[in-house]
């Protein structure tokens, strides 16, 4: 199966409290495709400037990701400048220059619209639905959103957010979008808007995904290194769909299970150095071996004897 993912390439600069880095290859689209293309064929839609270098879109082509549907606009490339504290949960945007993605229109290619799995990164709703219209009876439509768009866009949201069948939100923004102040409120009140799958980000404490009426929580894989958590909502994303799109056609719930395991180590792997330093010759073989040990977390005792 093939993913197509439309989203923000950009440049980050970023400091945290172990180092920093000017200038690196981010964006959403970005570390959703390093991510998913581990396992499946992605298609990428995105712009950049006349600043972006051409080496970084051949790295992509290199990791097998198609940037047919890759603009390139006169201007400079989308720029986010943040920085993290201690807490490295929530980071502070000191400066945000959109540059040639305010007048991003995604424009996908003619065999980019027949992809399976179809990816909406965090972008203006609009320019969601736009895709929706372009794309033809994807298996799996799954997207992404922030506050911003929660505050500024409600009413174009939620349209989106009829149309998909997984949503990957956080908790502060879950409770935001649905005004309640309990998660699980707030995710049966999101499903009522159409999406039955919910996976709910919670950051170094993991993600939970919500099913139907079924509950499943992953803990974020335990880590002595964490030097830039930029992109790991992105990357872990990536690694779910990535991993539903080698499943091929099965999207039940022990799928979906799999899936998160898959994406939790996938986003642990990125937080480990700046960019994508550390997905650059991820393997396989890794993966594996974290996804083993994040399954014995993940598995309680068999039996528990009260008398």
């Amino acid at each position: 199966m093939s993913i197509a993912v439309v989203g923000s390439i950009a440049f980050d600069s970023v400091k945290t409290p172990f180092g920093e880095r000017e200038q690196a290859l981010g964006g959403a689209a970005n570390y959703f495709s390093m991510a998913a293309s581990l396992f499946s064929k992605v298609n990428l839609v995105g712009v950049v400037g006349e600043d972006f270098p051409q080496h970084h879109l051949q790295f992509l082509q290199e990791r097998g990701v198609d940037i047919e549907g890759v603009q390139k606009n006169s201007g400079k490339t989308f720029h986010w400048r943040g920085q993290y504290g201690f807490d490295l949960n929530e980071a502070r945007t000191l400066r945000t220059d959109l540059n040639v993605f305010a007048e991003f229109s995604p424009k996908l290619p003619v065999h980019y619209r027949h992809a399976e799995i179809v990816f909406l990164a965090n972008i203006d709703p609009t320019l969601q639905l736009h895709v929706l219209e372009q794309v033809h009876e994807p298996k799996l439509i799954a997207m992404d959103t922030m506050n911003f768009w929660i505050e500024s866009k409600p009413e174009e949201l939620k349209e989106v957010i009829k149309r998909v069948d997984i949503l990957f939100i956080n908790d502060a923004e879950i409770r935001q979008l649905a005004g309640e102040n309990n998660v699980l409120k707030a995710v049966r009140k999101v499903q009522g808007l159409g999406p039955q799958t919910v996976v709910v980000k919670r950051g170094e404490y993991g993600a939970v995904l919500f099913c139907g009426m079924q509950c499943y929580f992953a803990p974020a894989f335990p880590l002595e290194e964490l030097f830039d958590p930029t992109g790991a909502g992105d990357t872990f994303a990536g690694g779910f769909l990535g991993w539903l799109s080698r499943r091929n056609h099965d999207f039940t719930y022990e799928t979906l299970k799999e899936a998160m395991l898959v994406g939790t180590v996938m986003s642990s792997f990125v937080i480990e150095n700046f960019s994508f330093d550390r997905m650059k010759n991820l393997t396989l073989k890794e993966v594996d071996a974290r996804c083993q040990v994040l399954q014995t977390l993940t598995s309680g005792p068999t039996k528990l004897y009260f008398s």
